[in-house]
């Protein structure tokens, strides 16, 4: 499998110093709430806002019944989420090339079928290919085995790999173990892939706890941090977000290094899309949403983007054709046969 050199974050020194943080509880809930609720869309600004959701998704499939079939169909509607003439009548044709998922996401077994699907389209220099790896969801693996799964999932075309923690060493306290282990998986993607670190949040017991491993990883060399696998009782929430937010700040101001922010988990609606994105608008800026800093992993998120656009552009089909009603006026209709024949006649008195 052909793999391409990419940018990504590198290395930097193990600094306890980055690790102090005090963090209160009910003031990171009000801030997240407050921020989050800014933004109110409705009509073509929601359109407009669930497309940028389905832009910032990287489409999940991960159950232990997935096969190529339903990998094909997934990669398929990631690369053509609408038809083309769908949009006709209010969009440029054109603008279709960029509605589409940032990526798919499968377990590594499936990243050669969702490879050769995407690669079948043509389209793997928009849709990227990410595989979840070492030992997905619990970590609960040897060492070896989680850096041999990465490497695996590389070969078969992945460029983007989602790791999990270890969340014992998070637990226990042991930062400099923890970074040890990821600066490993960092080492093993390369540059031929990405590495997102799944925080696992509602397994890591405090707000403290959830900013010092974004810390660590982000100190190991990660590209993305992201919240959780899916699989917890306690997954993507705004509170926990904006604690990730605050470390992504902090270490972008120590270092110059910018990295990434993926909620997983919970994430099903476009509401809950359009809090998640307005509250990275209102800390870290407009530029931070796109694929390059901001992703969303979610598989049903899609379906509700999916009706959100098709009875909004409804909507906007059945207020011209009212405001068209409203406008016409008796006898306005052009008679195309007389028109041609007063046309007729002008050229004969002329000649």
């Amino acid at each position: 499998m052909e793999t391409k050199n990419l940018v990504v974050n590198k290395t930097l020194p193990f600094d306890p110093t980055f690790l102090t943080v005090n963090i209160s509880l009910r003031q990171v809930e009000e801030i997240a709430m407050t921020l989050s609720s800014q933004c109110i869309v409705t009509g073509t600004n929601e359109i407009a806002w669930a497309l940028r959701a389905l832009m910032l998704t990287d489409l999940t499939t991960l159950a232990g019944d997935d096969t190529k079939a339903n990998v094909r169909r997934m990669c398929v509607r990631a690369c053509y989420p609408f038809e083309p003439q769908f949009f006709d009548k209010f969009f440029e044709r054109t603008l279709l090339l960029d509605i589409h998922c940032a990526a798919v996401c499968v377990y590594p077994a499936r990243v050669q079928d969702a490879y050769t699907t995407v690669e079948q389209f043509k389209q793997l220099d928009r849709v990227a290919i990410a595989a979840v790896a070492s030992g997905f969801p619990t970590g609960q693996y040897g060492l070896q085995t989680r850096l041999q799964e990465i490497s695996h999932a590389i070969l078969a075309g992945a460029t983007e790999i989602d790791i999990v923690i270890n969340r014992q060493l998070a637990l226990l306290g042991d930062w400099k173990a923890l970074y040890n282990e990821v600066v490993l998986m960092r080492s093993a993607c390369g540059d031929h892939a990405l590495l997102k670190t799944i925080l696992a949040i509602g397994e890591l017991g405090t707000m403290e706890n959830v900013y010092k491993a974004a810390m660590v990883c982000m100190m190991a060399g990660a590209d993305f941090i992201k919240t959780s696998t899916g699989k917890e009782m306690v997954n993507a929430t705004l509170p926990v977000g904006l604690v990730m937010i605050f470390a992504i700040q902090e270490f972008k101001r120590r270092t110059c290094q910018i990295v990434g922010l993926k909620p997983a988990g919970g994430v099903r609606t476009v509401r809950d899309a359009i809090c998640w994105m307005t509250l990275v608008k209102e800390t870290l800026g407009i530029r931070w949403l796109t694929p390059q800093r901001f992703r969303f992993g979610a598989s049903g998120l899609i379906d509700d983007i999916d009706k959100v656009v098709r009875e909004g552009v409804a909507r906007m089909e059945k207020e011209q054709l009212e405001k068209a009603a409203a406008n016409k006026q008796p006898g306005s209709e052009i008679d195309e046969d007389a028109l041609c024949k007063e046309l007729r006649e002008k050229r004969q008195a002329k000649n």
